[in-house]
């Protein structure tokens, strides 16, 4: 039996485990490199190092998001094909994958570095942050295909049903990052600039070995070059699925201007700062529920081309349950411990004063958030572009960014920390709503 086949012939709550277990824990390990990276920039660069970083990683993700939109979108195309046993049609699209990664990630660089400075105050590199958002930057854009491609190998491999080969790509950028971080940042006393090239050293090293699993590591995916020639009809079946994730992307990218122009408006340079520490723990903090989701999306992909609709119901009904007791136990965790928490990332009291009661306010509807993943994580495995895009956008663009602009005009700074879980509480239940519609599970 080929990998791939087990998605549709394992018991769910077991498949669930074993697809959602890797992808947790690559999306922690991913995670700890964040929190590593900042808490050495917070401790030996400063609060101004933390601002830069918080005000370049949108952009470096958004530009990187072509790279996952592409995997996520041909993932999507790859797993129904392989669950209807078309698998001339899965190796088209991997084969158009790789191309579209090359070329568009690399016509991107190029732009980025043409606009660099105005891209950085566009998304509040103001005042004091510009000149380390510069260092940065300047650094860190040319590790963006390398990225591109491992974001992008990642989703294709879970496709296959490779969940702990998809790990790998997610564990060696972070292990690579936490250990240089050490070296270039404090050793060699590169500061910032230390941060960005462990960052593109790392990046290459997760691409490296995507290469070799393709080529050499068992992969079922078999690329010829006609394979690699761009056919119309693939890239907008990519696409259909892909732009969901270009688009979520774009729409954090401009939540990220919004957010960190009006933080510095309503705080200045250290709220922006503040910002930054309890961005780190999102990812963190979240990586089971994300994990969840990353294993959903393969297994009802595959499901749902094998017209087996039982076990997509199951695989709902399991991942809202499991991660709902997940999400409970991590925002006990976070209310308990948030000045803990923010005094790992800076040796400043006033900072870690600031960002203790802003996190508890971020984090408060944290139970809830597995209902507006899976919510949209459904129609995205499915096919489904058009309601997939919109349940994606619900939480940053219908509530969030409407509410980071108009709150602060009542409450001030506070008013940007309650718009979170207010976005939060709104999005899950316009997700689960629509799910339910759809799906009588």
């Amino acid at each position: 039996m080929k990998q791939s086949e087990k998605l549709g012939t394992e018991e769910i709550p077991k498949l669930l485990f074993q697809m959602a277990a890797p992808a947790s824990v690559g999306i922690l390990v991913m995670s700890i490199y964040m929190i590593v990276d900042t808490i050495f920039v917070g401790k030996f660069v400063g609060a101004m190092g933390i601002a830069a970083i918080t005000v370049v990683l949108p952009i470096n993700f958004l530009i990187s998001s072509i790279g996952m939109s592409i995997g996520i979108g041909g993932a999507s195309v790859i797993s129904r094909a392989l669950g209807a046993g078309d698998r001339q049609h899965a190796f088209q699209t991997f084969g158009n994958q790789i191309s579209l990664t090359i070329l568009v990630s690399t016509l991107v660089i190029f732009g980025g570095s043409f606009f660099q400075e105005e891209i950085l105050k566009l998304f509040g590199g103001n005042g004091e942050i510009l000149e380390p958002a510069k260092d940065y930057f300047s650094i860190l854009l040319y590790g963006i295909p390398f990225l591109a491609w491992a974001m992008m190998s990642n989703n294709v491999i879970r496709a296959e049903g490779r969940p702990k080969i998809a790990m790998n790509i997610m564990l060696i950028p972070a292990i690579t990052n936490i250990i240089l971080d050490p070296i270039l940042i404090v050793w060699l006393d590169w500061g910032i600039k230390g941060a960005a090239w462990a960052t593109i050293i790392s990046y290459i090293c997760s691409a490296g070995f995507a290469v070799w699993f393709f080529f050499f590591g068992g992969s079922e995916l078999k690329v010829k070059l006609s394979d690699l020639v761009l056919k119309l009809e693939i890239i907008k079946e990519i696409f259909a699925i892909g732009i969901v994730t270009l688009a979520r992307q774009g729409t954090i990218s401009l939540l990220s201007i919004v957010l960190n122009n009006s933080l510095y408006a309503y705080g200045g340079a250290f709220s922006v700062s503040v910002y930054g520490i309890i961005n780190r723990m999102m990812m963190f903090a979240n990586f089971p529920v994300l994990g969840i989701t990353q294993g959903f999306l393969p297994i009802a992909g595959f499901n749902y081309g094998a017209k087996k609709m039982d076990r997509v119901k199951e695989v709902i009904r399991v991942a809202l349950k499991v991660g709902t007791g997940l999400a409970v136990v991590i925002f006990t965790a976070l209310m308990i411990f948030a000045p803990q928490i923010a005094s790992i990332f800076t040796n400043d009291p006033e900072l870690v004063a600031k960002t203790a009661p802003a996190l508890r306010i971020c984090f408060m509807a944290t139970p809830l958030i597995i209902f507006q993943l899976i919510g949209s994580a459904y129609f995205q495995a499915i096919g489904q572009a058009v309601p997939a895009l919109l349940l994606t956008l619900t939480k940053q663009g219908f509530f969030l960014i409407p509410l980071i602009l108009l709150l602060p005009l009542a409450f001030g700074l506070d008013g940007i920390w309650m718009s979170f879980p207010i976005a939060d509480v709104s999005a899950a239940a316009v997700c689960y709503w629509w799910l339910r519609r759809r799906v009588s599970f």
